[in-house]
This record gives structure tokens, sequence and C-alpha cells, in this order.
């Protein structure tokens, strides 16, 4: 019977590293690359304004923008297109104010350079009945543009209206966004903000992978040996100590650097932080197959965290953290994030704990594990500073 548990937890265990590495093996695009819209809704000059943002690379996987199928999407051959875009973007995006719908009149389309490339940029003057003072409505943006096209894709809405200043991410299992008084209180705020700190760990593919190499070595005893050779802890207590050193590292350093870059005393560009991050995958991989016993776990969670925590500034950032609230967001997301990654920890470590004897957990998940992350965390490395084309 206990033979018979043991091949379960093993093929559960096998199974998890599957599904991660299928996850990795889809692409790039799955380590902090999903695609995400930008969505804005503001009074600049009095009047309600409503700001679309979304990459020329997402519609085209809608509209099959690349006429001449160079590879490239540009301007004139979106434009081309503009009567069918302004009509799928009404459908795709609705806006209501007291529970009334609001015209979204003429779309003004236009292209726009970000960071990440061009993007087509929408922008609309909404009529709402019964809108004569704009920090006591209560609106409510429907979204659901590319949800069919990409699940992981997610609508980003910053919120700068006259007294009321919040954000909101929106994804399909949450397409509307509500915008009033009562949502932006800073404990409305923090609770938002708990669910999106959890959901950017569970789809932040780079963190999972970070984590569960920090994991794998715990239910087993370091020595001389090579790793397929160590022995496997025979007391819980010292594997649950080692395990709460690497969780608290990895905690205090991320939030050191998270609080530094959003209080904007340290903003490293994303185009050093998320090689960064890829690179940090790596060597946590490669600790796991050199068994560098001088190296502790910890202080390696620790260091690398620091890294991490710039990658979930940026998050934060694109979110657009409300000024009234700033706090309550931060310290909701920190919360969040601290979620996600106890429920991956207690996922793997008691079915770790269960395999720690086998040959299985030594070689298949340790050292195989740990190999093709190496190879894939190369693959990102290279990907982010722009080597694989």
């Amino acid at each position: 019977m206990i033979r018979r548990l043991l091949r379960q937890q093993a093929r559960m265990v096998f199974s998890l590293w599957v599904f991660v590495a299928a996850l990795l093996g889809s692409g790039a695009a799955l380590a902090h690359s999903s695609s995400n819209s930008y969505l804005t809704l503001s009074a600049p000059s009095g009047s309600l304004t409503l700001r679309a943002d979304l990459h020329l690379r997402d519609v085209d996987l809608v509209f099959d923008l690349d006429a001449d199928r160079d590879g490239q999407v540009t301007w004139g051959e979106t434009e081309r297109r503009s009567a069918e875009l302004a009509s799928w973007l009404d459908q795709g995006l609705q806006l209501s104010a007291a529970g009334q719908q609001c015209r979204l009149g003429k779309a003004d389309l236009q292209a726009s350079e970000h960071a990440d490339g061009t993007y087509l940029s929408v922008q609309w003057l909404p009529d709402c009945p019964d809108i004569a003072n704009l920090s006591e409505v209560n609106l409510a943006l429907r979204y659901s543009l590319m949800f069919a096209q990409d699940s992981l894709h997610r609508g980003l809405l910053k919120v700068d209206l006259p007294g009321l200043q919040t954000s909101a991410l929106l994804s399909p299992e949450r397409p509307e966004a509500q915008v009033s008084r009562a949502d932006s209180s800073a404990w409305r705020v923090f609770g938002r903000y708990i669910i999106e700190g959890v959901w950017h760990i569970w789809i932040g593919i780079d963190h999972i992978v970070f984590l569960l190499s920090l994991l794998v070595l715990a239910p087993l005893l370091p020595s001389r040996q090579r790793i397929t050779q160590w022995p496997a802890a025979p007391q819980a207590r010292p594997v649950l100590m080692d395990v709460l050193a690497v969780v608290t590292a990895f905690t205090v350093a991320h939030s050191i650097t998270l609080g530094l870059t959003i209080m904007e005393w340290l903003t490293p560009p994303p185009d050093l932080v998320e090689p960064a991050i890829a690179l940090s995958v790596v060597l946590a991989a490669l600790n796991n197959l050199l068994g560098v016993n001088s190296l502790k776990r910890w202080r390696l969670a620790f260091v690398f965290g620091l890294v991490h925590g710039f990658g979930f500034a940026s998050v934060l950032l694109d979110l657009g953290l409300p000024a009234s609230a700033l706090v309550a967001a931060l310290g909701g997301f920190n919360v969040g994030v601290e979620l996600g990654q106890l429920a991956i920890v207690l996922v793997f470590l008691p079915i770790a704990w269960l395999l720690r004897h086998t040959r299985f957990y030594r070689w298949v998940i340790v050292a195989v594990g740990s190999a093709a992350i190496v190879v894939l965390g190369l693959f990102w490395t290279l990907d982010r500073i722009g080597w694989l084309g």
C-alpha cells in the first residue's frame, strides 16, 4: 500500500513538472511577456475620456493585419482596417454610468510607441446620462477584447478622475470593473491588490520555477557526493526551517526593492531587470546540479529576491497605483504574492517529503528537472536581451 501511495505521489509530482515545463516550453511569452492592454478613464479637460492602448501584435491575432506577409505589422496596414477595428472595439468595451449604458461615440484611432513596440491607441469621449458630477458617479467598465484569442491577456485599467484615483485588472474571470468612491476605500484597495498579487505569482512562470528550484533540495541532506546520492532528511523540522528561511529571505528581499521602486527611489530599466530574473532561474537550478553547499539557498533567495522585486514593481506600476491608497495597494499586493507562494509550497513540499527516499525524486525531479530549467532559463535570458531575434 505504501508503494502504491508513493507511485501515485510520484505521478503527481511528475505531472506538476510536466505542466510547468509545458507552460515554459510554449515560449518566452509566458515568462513575463503575456499581453496586456492599457485602459484609462480620465477627465483631462473636465470631460470624461476613455482611452485604450493595445499592442499591434495582439490586434493582428484577430484581424491578420500583416497584408504583405513580411512579419511586421505597420500602421498603414492597420489604418486600412480602421472601420472594422472601430466596430470590434465598440463591441469589446462597454461603459455604463449609474447602471445606464454610455455611448462611446466616434473612436479616434492613432499609433503610439511603448517600450515593447507599436500600439493601437484609441480614444473616446463617452456620452453618459446623468453624469454632472464625475467625482460622485458610479461607473462600470466591461472589457472583453482579446480574451478569446489569449486567456492570459489582461486589461490594466487606470482611473484618474476628480477625487478618485484607482486601478483594476480585467480578466476573462473578472471582465468588469466598478469605479466609485466606495470601491476606492483603503480596505477595498487592499483586498483587490491581494488578488492581483496572487494572480501575478500564478502567471509569473519564472517566479514559480525559481521558487521550485530553491525547494527541491530541502528534503535531502547535503553531502560531498553527487546530488543524486544525497540521503533523505530523517526529520521534518530541519526541512521546514530550511524552507522557511528560503521563503522569508525571498519575501524580505523583494519587499525591499518593490518599495524602493514604487517610491521612485530606485528604478532600474526593465531591459536589465527581465534578463536578470531569467538569469536567477538559471543560477538557482545550477546550484541544485552542482550542489554548492557554501552558497546557502536562503542567501541565493535573498540576492535574487531583490531582482524579482523589481519585476513585481513593474506590474504594479503598469496597474497604476492609486495615490490616495498607496500603502494599502502596496501592502495588499505584497500579501497576495506571499499567499501565492505559500500555495505553491503547500502543494509541492508534502509530495517532495513523501518521495525524498526514491531514485525518481533525485534523478527525475532534482537532476532532470533542474537541467531542463537551466536550458529554459538560458533561453529566456537570451530572448530577453534580444539575441534570439
